[in-house]
């Protein structure tokens, strides 16, 4: 079944816009310009948002660091919804789907000498909540990276070839990551590089882990989730695993170190 594809940004989002931009010059797509930030669900027509299969939000990046960054993730809030959104809500994601992007965009960034920009996935945060599959596909982190035509070009090709090509891949083993730093350094390598394909991933200052969290996670998988993988030494203390641990065996989750997954 051919899927419908809806490309959302905000008219205030410099990268939002120079992705957008960019898009033209690869065929007809179906935009949804807001004024206001597209993080906030208050902001979107969801009358509009539910007439299409995947939502794909291009938008800008923003970090203390200031580094030079193509990301990836699924919006929601494992705990407070400081930036739009619910508490202990999170949107519907496809793991497959978000795997496919990050390596195109790997693809993309190396065949057309894109330089200085590091790719990687994003845990889960910030809103909006809706109840369609979506994914952040974003340029970071300062303006001088959103107004970067290059970077904007990537991205562009990047969501053009997914939306041509994407297929889904009954081989993959889809997986709710948990453990590690916000940008998820043992998850991006597996992403990239191993069988496993991520949606949601629940970080270590999200913890400590709650059954709902991982509920939530798994039934807003797209696919069904065939099990967790854990980056051992990004959950922390001894008792933190062993709760985490616990909660998984209680439910029925299998589970894996990050470690021990083949690349």
């Amino acid at each position: 079944m051919v899927q419908k594809y809806l490309i959302v940004a905000s008219k205030s989002d410099l990268a939002g816009m120079n992705i957008t931009n960019q898009l033209l010059q690869f065929g007809h797509f179906d935009f949804y310009f807001i004024e206001k930030e597209t993080i906030f669900t208050q902001n979107l027509d969801m009358e509009k948002i539910n007439q299409f299969d995947s939502i794909i939000f291009a938008s800008k990046h923003q970090s203390e660091k200031k580094e030079k960054t193509l990301s990836v993730h699924a919006p929601g809030n494992w705990r407070e919804a400081q930036y739009g959104g619910e508490k202990g809500k999170v949107c519907p994601a496809s793991a497959i789907f978000q795997k496919q992007v990050f390596q195109k965009l790997k693809f993309n960034s190396e065949f057309f000498h894109l330089k200085n920009y590091n790719l990687t996935l994003e845990a889960t945060h910030h809103g909006p909540l809706i109840e369609k599959p979506c994914v952040y596909i974003e340029i970071g982190s300062t303006e001088l990276e959103w107004r970067d035509r290059k970077a904007g070009f990537i991205v562009a090709k990047t969501i053009a070839d997914i939306v041509a090509e994407y297929k889904e891949n009954p081989y993959n083993e889809v997986a709710v990551g948990i453990g590690g730093p916000h940008y998820c350094p043992n998850f991006n390598k597996l992403q990239m590089d191993s069988n496993v394909a991520f949606a949601h991933i629940i970080p270590e200052y999200a913890l400590p882990l709650t059954e709902e969290m991982i509920t939530e996670a798994i039934l807003k998988t797209k696919e069904e989730v065939d099990f967790v993988v854990l980056d051992w030494k990004g959950i922390g203390r001894a008792e933190s695993r062993e709760e985490i641990i616990k909660i998984l065996d209680k439910l029925y989750i299998r589970h894996k170190r990050a470690s021990d997954i083949e690349r």
